[in-house]
């Protein structure tokens, strides 16, 4: 270290609040010559210098000094160089230890090493610059050493005082979380109010497409409720299942733009030209979505539902994977439920029917890994109703029961909706019914 980079130190170490002061040398030897040279060494790096001619006077120094570093000569008389640092490591661990000494002292070396646990040895006669050099990097240790010590201490130090500022600030905490608790139980509150509204919206909507092709009521809720299921089981996050509702909620909306005829006529009553002027209507529909932002993904599922999946569907002729797996799910779905209740054939087919001619489409209208993922799906539903639901004639039910499902005639009209609590007046009228019918009426019950 030059006299430049001690003056440096130095106010380095009058800026730094944890700054050290300069650090104390111990220079142990029983010639004055030597100890007068090594003096003259250190003396322009301002360090703070202490001298013993004898390894037991070294003790009593660094018994009353705080001593950085000590420099010992191997050869004293009494104590030698070894035994002395051996010494200094047990009692003072922290001392840095560096041994001065001759060729011909190997082997006492050697036990400065391994007793002494010297931080560096140099022969006799050493070079200043490479001692200047040693002694450095063993005090710059030190020194680190002893900041973060100081670090240490003074981190308690704030630790202490930052617990008493954290009990204060606690209880502040404490007052203005209860201020926003509440405030967000309005902002959810608030938000759960505007989704409800949307979903209303939705509703209104898609019961106006149903009301003008003179379908079944709920057709829509239904392909909503199970586009919505299908997503999260082909693996789809709650967003993106929560846009499949949507989209089957709103799926036929784009029917509004379509003649009373041709709105209302099964698919396989239609014409050539009818049904090509029907597989567009999706098209139309995401037109009618466009001014709503919110509902740009749910357009792009519902204008590609007449896509097929060997590539022969409209409008862009998708096939594959390429058509968007929200359109493959929705397809599936949306012609499942025109199986059952009206749409695509003259007469309703049953359930059953229904998913097996969605299996013998698979590969080639529909995607066969959806077609056998909702197979399962309706049949897991399927055997979950049945062990919590009962299916009862009219003269078999009771007032109080609720209806596990809608209620329909044989010809697939609706005569009661899903949960629909029964009560005298609804029983008299349906057995009424299946008198007037001649058609045996069941009604499928939820089990308390």
């Amino acid at each position: 270290m030059t006299a430049i980079q001690s003056q440096e130190l130095q106010t380095l170490q009058q800026a730094d609040p944890f700054a050290l002061p300069p650090p104390c040398v111990l220079l142990v030897d029983d010639e004055q010559s030597i100890l007068s040279a090594l003096k003259r060494t250190f003396r322009p790096q301002g360090y703070r210098l202490l001298t013993a001619t004898s390894a037991e006077a070294g003790l009593d120094i660094l018994a009353s000094a705080d001593v950085d570093l000590v420099i010992s000569d191997m050869r004293m008389p009494g104590m030698n160089g070894a035994q002395f640092l051996a010494q200094v490591k047990q009692q003072w661990p922290a001392t840095m230890r560096i041994l001065l000494t001759g060729y011909s002292e190997i082997g006492s070396t050697i036990s400065a090493i391994n007793d002494g646990g010297i931080h560096h040895y140099l022969s006799k006669p050493w070079e200043d610059r490479e001692l200047l050099m040693v002694v450095t990097h063993a005090l710059e240790e030190q020194q680190l050493r002893k900041q973060k010590m100081a670090l240490e201490r003074k981190v308690r130090e704030q630790n202490l005082q930052l617990a008493d500022f954290n009990r204060q600030l606690e209880r502040q905490v404490q007052a203005r979380t209860e201020e926003l608790r509440q405030t967000v139980l309005f902002l959810e509150n608030a938000q759960e109010e505007e989704q409800k509204a949307f979903l209303s919206m939705l509703h209104v909507f898609s019961d106006i497409s149903e009301l003008r092709a003179g379908l079944a009521n709920g057709q829509s809720a239904r392909v909503a409720r199970w586009c919505e299921q299908l997503a999260l089981r082909m693996g789809m996050n709650a967003h993106h299942a929560k846009e499949m509702m949507m989209a089957g909620m709103l799926h036929g909306i784009g029917k509004l733009d379509l003649s009373d005829d041709l709105v209302k006529k099964p698919i396989e009553k239609m014409s050539s030209d009818e049904l090509q002027r029907f597989l567009w209507h999706p098209v139309k529909g995401q037109m009618l979505l466009t001014p709503i932002p919110t509902l740009a993904e749910t357009g792009e599922i519902i204008r590609h539902q007449h896509e097929r999946y060997d590539g022969r569907g409209v409008p862009e002729s998708l096939s594959g994977d390429a058509i968007p797996l929200g359109s493959r799910i929705l397809a599936v779905v949306r012609d499942f439920e025109g199986l059952c209740n009206g749409g695509i054939t003259s007469h309703n087919v049953s359930p059953e029917k229904a998913l097996s001619m969605l299996r013998t489409h698979a590969g080639h209208r529909y995607d066969p890994v959806v077609v056998n993922t909702f197979i399962a799906m309706m049949e897991e539903q399927r055997m979950a109703l049945e062990q919590q639901t009962r299916l009862l004639s009219p003269a078999e039910l009771r007032v109080g029961m609720k209806l596990a499902e809608d209620l329909r005639t044989r010809s697939g009209v609706l005569l009661l909706n899903k949960e629909h609590i029964l009560d005298e007046a609804i029983l008299a009228r349906l057995r009424r019914f299946e008198q007037i019918d001649e058609m045996p009426l069941k009604a499928r019950i939820v089990l308390h």
